[in-house]
């Protein structure tokens, strides 16, 4: 009975109409089937074979390259860095203890300068970067290069070097000459790839601030950053009140909200999905190249604007390849592929092809993450066991300090939120070493990655600190976080 049973079955089976229709000679056959063609995913793989050359030639060339931080000149090496020549170098010998615990025992910041130090070294503006840039924020003698804030930089201009002896770093952590992920550990001589210690914008100013006493600069005239560097701006004067004269914070934030760190962790989890990323240890390999060009993709959706986007393309679609049909029977509906159709996906397409092999993907990871855990909140503060120093006394401010009108406390520049976030008074509370500084704070109303309810917080938190020397202004525009540049 049980072997009849497995007979009929087998036999409903074969008969069954599902594979009625499979065994039919109608049914299409997979070998009559073009092969899909995908050109985008064809020119990742060449992408990496033009890698893998590049590295056996560098290799082929030199057997020293462990020993040494590489200085190739080729065509968009993998971990590319301004040339040393092109900017000043501070080596700080000794070791710098980090916020959350760990140490470096010695480290190297990059720098470039424009104008000239007075006598008194008392017109020095310290520039601070946003994620990824490097130094070179205007041209100079030694690089001639347009930088990164070519337009503010300058004879006249809104650091005016007529006045002012400007200062630009890159950041620790970073991959333009300051040390970071990518360097050596002097105490190994290998790379220190993910090793290297997790850190904070609190420890990006310190070492900043280290380069200043080298240079005998004892106090700013202002500290001046965007994005990040506003960030790192607003830590320079909560760090060292008496050593800042002025802060300018430009489309940053004093706490960094869930909607930025949600956005920055989507980037990180594609970089480290990569299988080259190889847990950060990946430099005598290939780099994580694919998801660093995706992370690049997303970041640079919050960099922009819908608006800006509807204006420069709108739906507009790309040149379309010739097409290999021959039929010349009359027009026909354009062929969607999965590759990128609209001009808009090309955009980003290019983006992140600009950036995935120029910038050192572990210095990506660490850098972003200073910026989620940047909180100036008290509890926060004091869960870092920082004790928030005391506000200066302005009495000693230099002549050169324009009076600055006082503004009432109750903010007139926007118009209060409807609900208070809860933690205003705590922000309040934790930004009160900066309650005798004049700060500056520029938002852009078509930021989405830090939207302006984010600049409207801080000025309100610094005003309920007792600073009536807080001033505010809101950009329009369509072009959202990046207005800055």
């Amino acid at each position: 009975m049980i072997s009849l049973a497995k007979r009929s079955l087998s036999h409903i089976h074969r008969n069954s109409p599902r594979n009625i229709r499979r065994s039919t000679s109608c049914a299409p056959s997979t070998s009559s089937l073009a092969t899909p063609s995908f050109p985008c995913v064809e020119a990742h793989a060449a992408r990496e074979s033009r890698i893998i050359a590049s590295s056996a030639s560098r290799f082929s060339q030199s057997s020293s390259s462990k020993s040494s931080p590489s200085t190739d000149t080729g065509p968009e090496p993998p971990y590319a860095r301004p040339s040393p020549l092109s900017y000043n170098t501070y080596r700080h010998p000794y070791p710098i203890q980090l916020t959350y615990g760990a140490s470096l025992p010695s480290f190297d910041i990059a720098y470039e300068t424009w104008g000239t130090l007075s006598p008194n070294r008392d017109n020095v503006i310290l520039l601070h970067t946003g994620l990824s840039a490097s130094s070179h924020a205007a041209s100079t003698q030694l690089n001639p290069t347009e930088g990164w804030w070519e337009k503010f930089i300058g004879p006249g201009r809104a650091l005016d070097t007529n006045q002012f002896f400007v200062i630009c770093t890159n950041v620790l952590a970073g991959c333009y000459g300051s040390t970071g992920p990518s360097s050596f550990d002097p105490m190994t001589g290998d790379r220190y790839a993910t090793r290297f210690p997790v850190l904070s914008i609190f420890d990006m100013v310190r070492a900043q601030f280290s380069l200043l006493d080298h240079l005998g600069v004892q106090r700013l005239y202002a500290s001046v950053g965007s994005s990040m560097g506003g960030m790192q701006s607003l830590a320079a004067g909560w760090l060292f009140p008496e050593r800042v004269g002025k802060i300018v914070s430009i489309s940053g934030t004093a706490r960094s909200s869930p909607g930025s760190i949600a956005m920055r962790h989507a980037q990180r989890s594609v970089l480290m999905a990569d299988p080259n990323w190889n847990n950060g240890f990946y430099y005598d390999g290939l780099p994580p190249h694919t998801g660093m060009k995706l992370a690049r993709q997303i970041a640079t959706i919050t960099y922009r604007s819908g608006p800006e986007w509807d204006q420069r393309f709108g739906r507009k679609l790309r040149t379309p390849t010739q097409s290999t049909s021959s039929d010349s029977s009359g027009p026909s509906p354009r062929s969607p592929t999965l590759c990128p159709d609209f001009l808009i996906e090309t955009y980003l397409d290019h983006q992140g092809e600009q950036f995935c092999l120029k910038y050192d993907a572990n210095s990506l990871l660490y850098i972003s993450k200073a910026m989620d855990l940047f909180d100036l909140t008290l509890p926060a503060i004091e869960e870092l066991g920082i004790k928030p120093p005391s506000p200066p006394s302005r009495s000693s401010s230099p002549s050169f300090l324009s009076p600055v009108p006082v503004v009432a406390a109750v903010s007139k520049s926007h118009p209060p939120p409807l609900n208070s976030a809860p933690h205003l008074p705590e922000l309040a509370e934790g930004l009160r070493p900066l309650s005798s500084t004049p700060t500056l704070v520029l938002g852009v109303q078509s930021d989405i990655l830090f939207p302006v309810e984010q600049q409207r917080e801080l000025v309100d938190a610094l005003r309920m600190a007792g600073n009536s020397r807080v001033s505010y202004f809101e950009l329009g525009g369509v072009w959202g976080h990046d207005t800055f540049l």
